[in-house]
């Protein structure tokens, strides 16, 4: 079920996102915790682009604490996916570097370890794909991942982006430099469908 009345960001709170299994909601300084052992899993950092190995303590707040600064500038929006009924946080979900003037914006997004395989990070990506040209009147949205993250490829395939190309050791992960593949899709390929 989808919240088709989100508030959108002119000076308002973050908004809450439903899906049939899922509330994507504004995260909590209570969240912190929770943000700190499940991004900081080895597994998680090691296939994300930005999130640190060691987690260290804070960190998780000082991000949390940012949220809806960054939300009221048309920066970003970040949301703590939920299990329904449970409010168990399980991931985050994002739309980074918005950009008013080319309307546009990245995807982000990751799940904690123990609810990989379950099609959740699916499920909440489309929700902030519709939220972002629905609500925020996106025109692009585009989509990084390591190239040895091939399930992060299959999330944005699964939502509908497609394959924009590859960009050869372009960031530095660990001292390893690292291709990263690139997604997009744009609000006609919805309208199409």
């Amino acid at each position: 079920m989808r919240n088709d009345k989100a508030d959108t960001n002119s000076g308002s709170a973050l908004p809450t996102l439903k899906t049939e299994r899922l509330i994507l909601r504004p995260f909590r300084m209570e969240d912190a915790p929770s943000v700190q052992r499940l991004a900081g899993a080895c597994e998680i950092a090691d296939t994300t682009l930005n999130i640190p190995h060691p987690y260290e303590d804070g960190v998780a707040e000082k991000w949390i604490a940012g949220h809806q600064q960054r939300f009221e500038q048309n920066r970003e929006i970040a949301l703590a996916i939920t299990l329904t009924g449970s409010n168990v946080l399980i991931g985050a979900i994002s739309l980074l570097s918005l950009s008013e003037q080319h309307q546009r914006a990245e995807i982000g997004y990751w799940i904690g370890r123990d609810w990989w395989s379950n099609g959740y990070c699916i499920e909440a990506a489309r929700e902030i794909v519709r939220f972002g040209f629905e609500q925020l009147g996106l025109n692009r949205i585009v989509g990084q991942h390591l190239t040895r993250n091939p399930a992060s490829g299959r999330v944005m395939q699964k939502v509908g982006m497609k394959h924009e190309g590859m960009l050869r050791q372009h960031v530095r992960k660990w001292d390893k430099f690292e291709d990263i593949k690139c997604y997009a899709i744009l609000k006609s390929d919805i309208q199409q469908k």
